[in-house]
């Protein structure tokens, strides 16, 4: 089985080209490397509608298998007509979305997916956090503070989640798991530091909460965006993947089609 995996896309952050493009750029490549199943790590849009929209005519146009975890900014309320609380059940509705869902592939692996959240330990130890809760720093705002309402706080949010996914995880313990999250579970995807802005804003990159589930369980592959990198190592037997394409200004060249190609990792299992 070959399974491609991919994340933040945001289809709606281009100058120029429209969702419309990136979907149909991206059927193409899924075609060409031969896929049985895509995963996107979430941050496909900052709008719910669209991103369901581009999850499920990316399935129906091209025959093959997409599952997905939201990212932060398929939560953000701009523009919205519902809560984060009501866009996360409305993801959870969806038969592509892995949260509270594990997908079994067959005897032997499976796949685990939830956004999970931040939980500041990614931070320099020199901010207090009360300093981190404020999500201000050097003039700049993490626009998460801004544009979602989760009626619950940061650090309770990341351990939340890591409970779900253990849940999860426990109903195909016995097999191989590939893991997907959007927030980072290793260190190694924060942004190098010392930085100005990042000692700081790290804190909202990745969680430690993650860590119980690498040692308890028989996770192969994790796969995580939302830094916008693009690197694989592996730690353990775990292969860490993050297959960022990340917004245009990012991009080494400015051919989206050489840019997916790039970004999406395939596994072969």
């Amino acid at each position: 089985m070959n399974i491609g995996v991919i994340s933040d896309l945001h289809v709606d952050r281009h100058q120029k080209l429209e969702p419309n493009d990136y979907l149909q750029i991206l059927v193409k490549i899924m075609k060409m490397q031969d896929l049985d199943l895509l995963l996107i790590a979430g941050d496909i849009s900052n709008n719910y509608r669209l991103t369901a929209q581009f999850i499920n005519d990316l399935e129906r146009q091209s025959k093959i298998k997409v599952l997905f975890i939201p990212g932060n900014h398929d939560y953000w309320t701009t523009d919205s007509d519902a809560t984060s609380f009501d866009i996360l059940q409305f993801y959870m509705d969806m038969e592509q979305c892995l949260i509270g869902k594990p997908c079994i592939l067959n005897d032997d692996w499976a796949i685990v997916g939830n956004t999970g959240w931040y939980d500041y330990t990614y931070a320099d130890p020199k901010f207090s956090l009360e300093k981190i809760a404020r999500r201000k720093y050097y003039g700049a705002t993490w626009q998460d503070k801004v544009k979602i309402d989760w009626p619950i706080e940061d650090r309770k949010l990341s351990m939340l989640a890591a409970q779900q996914t253990i849940k999860d995880v426990e109903q195909v313990k016995q097999r191989k798991i590939i893991l997907m999250t959007h927030i980072v579970t290793h260190q190694n995807f924060a942004v190098p530091t010392p930085h100005r802005i990042f000692d700081y804003f790290n804190a909202f990159i990745g969680t430690s909460d993650f860590d119980r589930i690498y040692e308890n369980y028989n996770i192969h592959y994790s796969i995580m965006g939302h830094v916008h990198f693009r690197n694989t190592f592996k730690e353990h037997g775990i292969t860490y993947i993050c297959p960022c394409l990340g917004y245009s200004r990012e991009w080494r060249t400015s051919n989206i089609e050489q840019e997916i190609q790039h970004a999406l990792h395939k596994i072969s299992i």
